[in-house]
């Protein structure tokens, strides 16, 4: 493979796609190896095919405000691979969505969906429409008139969108309950529904719990456990109040949460009501997190900057992509961190992977660490399917395994000579022999 001329062209065909080309060239540079091991992949075009995705749909979103004014947006879904299972993938509402950011996601979740084992595809989807400040009527009219667009494209054995960054529960009931109306039938086709209308146990916390489950993991093969470390996290909705409730429950002290106004540093850690508390300034649609200072005497708020400036045993992203930049990444690195796990999505610029790795940091990317939002997802199509419902300890349970055995095939495939375990390495060589031999098998489609 040469790396170098399938980048050139990548970037000749999609100028201006910085994320989109990030992603493709961190996956691309650890597979090297495999695709010169492995000759079939190259005469059949593997790479090039599975680089583009299959289709691309965008739409116009018009929408009316509660002031009566016709407000209009872009909508867009990314089908990028369904090699082993239907498209699979979050819908984004925040106003920086672009085809370049989809299309990374999408790329993204072809690796992740294929490391949980379930038979999932790699999609995603989403639109500009800014949720902060917008009134609960404002929220439902956008997404059913995102819907009104959508529809024709998902099904359950076809394309299952769930939510991302500003799609909550909220969000999905208002999509799923327009998506009822125009198709005319109950069907699994979203993900992350209300638990009294076919939402799995388990699903709002499930990216949060996978993400500690995965580091719990990573410190058992390094003989070390989460007990007594100190967890820095940024973030403050489903994924972070996830992670905390975990880390707390495994004997972790949570220390920072953050959102665009700034973070929020409490000594004290950020437990019980505190961690209840993040559930209420999600809701709020203000997106920021300065009430929570003003709220517990405990709690010190540090405006307009990161949370990776404090000192801590564990940095755990957990709000959006490259979020922690190599300045950052030297910081953690002078005040002692131990470990590194991305629970948003390539969380950590490049520049500051390569930091952690020149370190000999054990670095989990977010392909592997935060898996454990859409193998819930997984199963919670199978729930659908079989018209029932597992438990809350069931499904977590099930979660744990998966998370176990996602870590398991990063060590197989990323442990290097010396013994040093390059996480993304595994991930990446794990995730994709599963979806490019399904394509082998299926021809030149």
């Amino acid at each position: 493979m040469n790396l170098e001329q399938i980048m050139n062209n990548l970037e000749a065909k999609h100028p201006g796609e910085l994320e989109y080309l990030q992603a493709v060239k961190e996956v691309l540079e650890s597979l090297q190896e495999v695709l010169a091991d492995n000759p079939q992949f190259e005469s059949a075009g593997i790479i090039e095919r599975l680089v583009e995705p299959d289709r691309i749909l965008t739409f116009k979103v018009s929408w009316v405000d509660d002031n009566g004014k016709v407000q209009v947006n872009l909508g867009y879904r990314v089908q990028f691979n369904n090699a082993i299972g239907p498209y699979k993938g979050g819908l984004r509402f925040h106003p920086s969505v672009n085809l370049s950011i989809l299309k990374f996601l999408g790329f993204e979740q072809i690796f992740k969906n294929s490391l949980t084992t379930l038979p999932m595809g790699g999609g995603k989807g989403g639109s500009d429409f800014d949720p902060k400040g917008k009134s609960d009527a404002e929220i439902m009219r956008f997404s059913q008139a995102f819907m009104l667009e959508l529809w024709r494209l998902i099904g359950p054995e076809t394309d299952v969108p769930a939510g991302d960054v500003g799609v909550g529960g909220r969000e999905i009931g208002f999509l799923y309950g327009m998506y009822k109306k125009l198709a005319r039938e109950n069907t699994g086709v979203l993900t992350g529904k209300g638990g009294n209308w076919g939402g799995s146990l388990v699903r709002p916390e499930a990216t949060g719990y996978g993400g500690v489950y995965f580091m719990n993991e990573m410190m058992k093969a390094h003989k070390d456990t989460l007990e007594g470390k100190v967890i820095s996290l940024s973030g403050f909705g489903n994924v972070a109040w996830g992670a905390a409730l975990k880390a707390n429950e495994l004997g972790a002290k949570v220390v920072t949460i953050s959102g665009p106004d700034g973070y929020i540093y409490d000594e004290e850690g950020i437990s019980g009501e505190k961690i209840e508390y993040m559930l209420e300034l999600r809701a709020s649609n203000n997106d920021v997190v300065a009430p929570f200072a003003e709220e517990f005497p405990s709690a010190k708020f540090v405006p307009g900057k990161r949370p990776w400036e404090v000192k801590v045993d564990i940095a755990m992203p957990c709000a959006i992509q490259n979020e922690l930049n190599g300045d950052d990444a030297a910081t953690l690195l002078a005040n002692g961190v131990k470990y590194v796990g991305e629970v948003s999505n390539m969380g950590c610029t490049p520049e500051a992977v390569e930091a952690l790795y020149n370190a000999k940091i054990p670095y989990g990317p977010g392909k592997a660490v935060n898996a454990g939002g859409v193998a819930v997802s997984g199963l919670e199509m199978s729930q659908n399917a079989m018209k029932y419902n597992w438990s809350a300890e069931e499904v977590d349970k099930k979660l744990h395994v998966i998370m176990a055995d996602i870590h398991a095939a990063c060590i197989q495939y990323g442990t290097e000579d010396g013994g040093f375990i390059n996480y993304a390495k595994g991930a990446n060589i794990a995730g994709f022999l599963k979806v490019a031999n399904s394509m082998l098998d299926q021809g030149i489609i």
